[in-house]
């Protein structure tokens, strides 16, 4: 019995660390990711509120979330000609990602006219994790009207760090 309950707590133990090797999560180190500074953003097709008929469960995990954020799939906002901010967060498993989303909702307004915010839950967007090569979360992409990211960063933010970098960033294309 003893060398039973051995095993079994050997194979959980290394199904636990295959999961955060492969799948990341809220307070793991994430992996930088192969996507840089300076390359294209991957215009991938995602869920969008529309498609769900308005069932935001369909979208995300986040108890509270912004209807603006939903408003457009990855591909289709990188055609607005606006500065992107893709989120990638998954609360239902996070709670330094449900923090981040809140910041983000408080930034909304501020950035309305010039940036186009979308958040991409793990559980509802897996194939924007994947093409944007990104393990772990939150993490944050800004993309330039020409489809390039500008910055990335993994990890939570504060509301003044994000506010300089996109400031600088939306100044940029409108200079």
């Amino acid at each position: 019995m003893r060398n039973s309950l051995s095993s079994v707590i050997a194979v959980l133990a290394g199904l636990a660390a295959f999961t955060a090797l492969f799948f990341g999560g809220c307070g793991m180190e994430a992996p930088e990711g192969k996507l840089q500074v300076g390359e294209a953003a991957p215009s991938v097709k995602t869920s969008t509120l529309k498609d769900v008929d308005g069932d935001m469960s369909r979208l995300t995990t986040y108890r509270y979330p912004d209807e603006r954020m939903y408003q457009y799939s990855i591909d289709e906002a990188l055609a607005l000609d606006k500065t992107v901010l893709v989120e990638f967060a998954t609360p239902g498993h996070c709670t330094v990602c449900d923090k981040q989303l809140q910041m983000l909702k408080a930034m909304l307004s501020k950035y309305d006219e010039d940036v186009v915010f979308l958040h991409m839950d793990q559980y509802k967007n897996p194939q924007a994790f994947i093409a944007f090569q990104v393990r772990g979360d939150p993490w944050t992409f800004i993309v330039d009207k020409e489809g390039m990211v500008q910055w990335k960063q993994a990890g939570r933010l504060l509301y003044g760090e994000l506010d300089h970098h996109l400031g600088r960033i939306v100044g940029q294309q409108k200079g």
